[in-house]
């Protein structure tokens, strides 16, 4: 089920609130909001509210026999990739970017945010269908810059039936067959880029793929390889 709401604050902090507030919110429904009026990314950023975009968020509740919850992110950006390829006139100028990060052209189309709450994982999604944000730090981009877009409706249905496929094959298949397909559908190994770690360290190098755990892995121009957990990725 998708419940659309004209306007809120934010979709995941309303479903953090029913979490709290002990809801019986179910994997596969959703929250998307044609306005978000205190929308936010990571690391606190501000969340772009463009009219005729999606903007969502849904709930995963990881079992024990499940892979580990944070390979979810990974999971989204990949369920994404996949509702969004067959409105692209140029599948190849569509790309993941670690961990979860989509980009068109080499610019951002979409951001996702996932947030837990005791044994609950809130997965917020925002996609630039119609507009695109004027951001200091990155190139953006919408959907409406290279082709017609999907309705809103039309798209949030695709979109919760290929994250349910996705969350389906990845308690059925494990992380092995998740990792190739996000490395299939990201950038080639090789790129250029420079991770921003949480204690405010700066590594650039080339991406070398991604480990078992789905880890970053980066090669520096000393040939080391460092293993990325987190932290925020630019291509040079």
């Amino acid at each position: 089920m998708i419940h659309f709401v004209d306007e809120t604050g934010s979709t995941n902090a309303d479903l953090l609130a029913g979490l709290s507030a002990g809801e019986a919110l179910r994997e596969g429904d959703w929250l998307a909001a044609r306005r978000q009026v205190s929308g936010r990314g990571r690391q606190g950023r501000k969340w772009f509210d463009g009219a005729g975009n999606f903007m969502g968020s849904t709930i995963v509740r990881p079992a024990e026999s499940d892979p580990p919850a944070h390979t979810l992110a990974l999971l989204s950006g990949l369920a994404v990739y996949e509702a969004l390829l067959p409105f692209c006139p140029d599948p190849s100028a569509l790309t993941l970017k670690w961990p979860n990060d989509l980009l068109l052209r080499g610019a951002k189309l979409c951001g996702i945010l996932l947030e837990s709450q005791a044994n609950t994982v809130v997965v917020g999604i925002g996609v630039n269908l119609r507009a695109a944000p004027d951001l200091p730090d990155r190139r953006t981009i919408s959907l409406s810059e290279v082709t017609a877009t999907p309705e809103l409706e039309d798209f949030a249905d695709r979109l919760a039936k290929s994250f349910a496929v996705e969350l389906e094959r990845w308690r059925s298949h494990g992380l092995e067959l998740l990792i190739r397909r996000w490395q299939a559908a990201g950038h080639p190994k090789g790129t250029l880029l420079t991770v921003h770690d949480p204690s405010g360290d700066r590594v650039t190098g080339e991406f070398a793929g991604l480990d078992a755990s789905g880890s970053l892995l980066l090669r520096d121009s000393d040939g080391k390889t460092h293993t990325v957990h987190a932290g925020d990725v630019n291509l040079d």
